[in-house]
């Protein structure tokens, strides 16, 4: 007989490895959100910047804004995860300090 596996549980791990993985390798939660602020500021530029071609060149020009327009959300709340992982690695070690 098969189980089945509760996939929310899969997914929550995963993310868990993943972001535990990024925080091995020394990816803190500001450096994402620093990168993310910066991916709206060139967003911004690139749509001024379609403004000043011609209508054939500006279509691309805009979808290359909005494609960029999309990784600050994402890197965003990649690094709210990094920042929960942080604090729970604060509280670990503040814990044992108490003792």
């Amino acid at each position: 007989m098969r189980v089945a596996r509760d996939t929310r549980v899969t997914r929550v791990t995963r993310d868990i490895r993943i972001t535990q993985g990024l925080h091995r390798i020394g990816v803190r939660s500001t450096y994402l959100e620093v990168v993310s602020m910066g991916g709206v500021a060139l967003c911004i530029g690139f749509w001024t910047r379609a403004k000043g071609y011609d209508q054939d060149e500006r279509g691309n020009a805009e979808r290359r804004a909005l494609f960029v327009g999309l990784w600050p959300p994402t890197l965003w709340l990649i690094g709210q995860s990094l920042r929960e992982l942080e604090k729970k690695k604060l509280k670990r070690v503040g814990g044992r300090g108490k003792r």
